[in-house]
């Protein structure tokens, strides 16, 4: 049986495996669910709050069924953003993968990226699809200020930075494309299950 938990009185918390949160989420919001119920993908989790206790059961039941839903059909959003690979951690990156800063480069712009979930900030996505190779834990020391539009990887994911905030990935370039505008419908550029590409500039 999936692991199922509380998360409150009116959340529930599915656990699934990475990278598959944006597919279940999209499943769920095509059953069911009780009037208000809002689904939050994660990186390895999907959680439902709703509005009433009495809807736990049927918000447990939904889950359970989302987790073998068939895909749903969406369709899928494509973006094309252009980098300028000039990043202050780059040949930090390169030195710890054993790879040169063009080959880091041409590793990172030559797959199509994911957008699994949203979070931290409003407008960052956090893409999946990064070459293994270049998967680094986060900074020991985050950085009080990272400026917007700044092209980031940490762990499995790459993103980039919305607007500036603290963060701890490690900068290997910038992107001149607003991801978040009050004044867009949607604000958000990006959103679960978009494909991204990244274009060296």
């Amino acid at each position: 049986m999936p692991r199922i938990r509380h998360l409150g009185p009116l959340a529930l918390v599915l656990d699934v495996a990475p990278g598959s949160a944006g597919r279940t989420a999209a499943a769920l919001r095509s059953l069911p669910l009780p009037p208000g119920a809002e689904v939050v993908p994660g990186a390895s989790s999907v959680t439902v709050r709703y509005e009433q206790r009495d809807e736990t059961a049927i918000v447990r039941s939904l889950l359970v069924q989302a987790i073998d839903a068939p895909p749903v059909d969406t369709t899928v959003r494509c973006h094309e953003l252009t980098v300028r690979y000039d990043g202050a951690d780059l040949d930090h990156v390169a030195a710890a993968v054993g790879l040169g800063v063009d080959e880091v480069v041409r590793r990172h712009h030559s797959v199509t990226y994911t957008v699994d979930f949203m979070g931290f900030a409003p407008g960052f996505a956090y893409l999946i699809g990064l070459d293994p190779v270049l998967a680094l834990a986060r900074r020991a020391t985050p950085r009080p200020a990272v400026p917007a539009g700044s092209v980031a990887i940490a762990s499995r994911f790459s993103a980039v930075y919305p607007a500036e905030s603290p963060g701890g990935w490690h900068l290997i370039g910038r992107c001149e494309t607003a991801l978040f505008e009050l004044e867009r419908d949607p604000p958000a550029l990006l959103g679960p299950g978009d494909q991204v590409r990244f274009v060296p500039s």
